[in-house]
C-alpha cells in the first residue's frame, strides 16, 4: 500500500512538472552557441571559443567524499547560461547545498530538484528533461555514465537545444569513454592566504579538462566562482597542456 502511494505521488510530482515546463516554453532560447568563460586561457583550449551549448558536457570531483568544488564550478556556469529560465538537477539525495550554490550565482529560485535513488531513473530524467526547451539545462548526478546512456543525452541535447551535465562528485574515477563533448575534473586546493585582514582568503581550484573533441587536455588554477558565476585565472597559473605538466613532474 505504501508503495503505492509513493508511486502516485511520483506521477503526481511529474505531471505539475510537465505543467510548469510547458507554462514557460515561451521563454526565449539561448543567443548564440557557445558560453564563453571570459579567460582567454580557457576559451583558447576549447575549439568553439567557449563551452559549446545543446551538448552534453561530464564535471567530475577530484577530491575524496562528496567535494564541493565540482558542483560550485557547475553552478557559475549554470547561473550564466540562460539566468531567466530553470534548471532541472536530479540527484539520488537531498544533499545539495543551496546557499552554496548561491554564492557562485546560482539561485535557489530557479532549481527544479528531482530525487530518485536509482541512477536510471536519473538518466530517464534527464532525456525526460531534455525533451523541454524551457530549460536552461539538465543536470544529473551519477557515479558512472555508459557509452550507450551518453550517447541518447547526446543527441537529446542537439535535438532540443538544451545543455546537459553529467556530475560526478564522488571523486571516483569515472570512465573513459563517453559521448561527452567535454569532460572536466575539478579539485580545491589551499586557499590563497587573506590579504590585509585575518581568516581564509580566496578559495583555489585546479579545473583539468580532460577529454575535449577536437582540442587537448589542459589544466588551470582558478579562484572559485564569484557571485556572478565567473571564475578567474591565479597570479600563479601557467597555461601548461596536461603532457607537459606530466613531463616536468617526472
Amino acid at each position: 500500500m505504501a508503495v503505492e502511494v509513493l508511486k502516485n505521488a511520483r506521477q503526481v510530482r511529474l505531471v505539475e512538472l510537465r505543467h510548469y515546463l510547458a507554462a514557460a516554453e515561451g521563454l526565449g532560447q539561448t543567443a548564440g552557441s557557445v558560453l564563453p568563460f571570459a579567460i582567454p586561457a580557457i576559451d583558447s583550449a576549447l575549439p568553439w571559443g567557449g563551452l559549446p551549448l545543446a551538448a552534453l558536457h561530464a564535471v567530475e570531483s577530484a577530491g575524496a567524499g562528496k567535494d564541493g568544488a565540482a558542483a560550485m564550478f557547475l553552478a557559475g556556469i549554470l547561473a550564466r547560461l540562460a539566468p531567466a529560465r530553470p534548471v532541472l538537477w536530479c540527484l539520488p539525495q537531498a544533499d545539495l547545498h543551496a546557499p552554496g550554490l548561491a554564492l557562485a550565482g546560482l539561485a535557489a529560485a530557479r532549481l527544479l530538484l528531482v530525487r530518485v535513488p536509482q541512477e536510471r531513473e536519473i538518466l530517464w530524467v534527464l532525456e525526460e528533461g531534455l525533451r523541454s526547451r524551457a530549460l536552461a539545462a539538465v543536470v544529473g548526478e551519477v557515479d558512472a555514465l555508459s557509452i550507450a546512456a551518453s550517447r541518447r543525452l547526446q543527441l537529446a541535447a542537439e535535438n532540443s537545444g538544451v545543455t546537459a551535465f553529467v556530475l560526478q562528485r564522488s571523486g571516483e574515477q569515472a570512465a573513459a569513454a563517453s559521448a561527452a563533448v567535454t569532460r572536466w575534473r575539478v579539485a580545491a586546493l589551499p586557499s590563497a592566504p587573506a590579504v590585509g585582514e585575518p581568516g581564509i582568503g580566496q578559495a583555489l581550484w585546479r579545473v583539468e579538462l580532460l577529454r575535449c573533441r577536437g582540442g587537448m587536455p589542459a589544466a588551470w588554477e582558478v579562484e572559485a566562482c564569484n557571485a556572478a558565476g565567473h571564475v578567474a585565472l591565479s597570479a600563479a597559473l601557467a597555461d601548461r597542456p596536461a603532457v607537459r605538466q606530466l613531463r616536468a613532474a617526472g
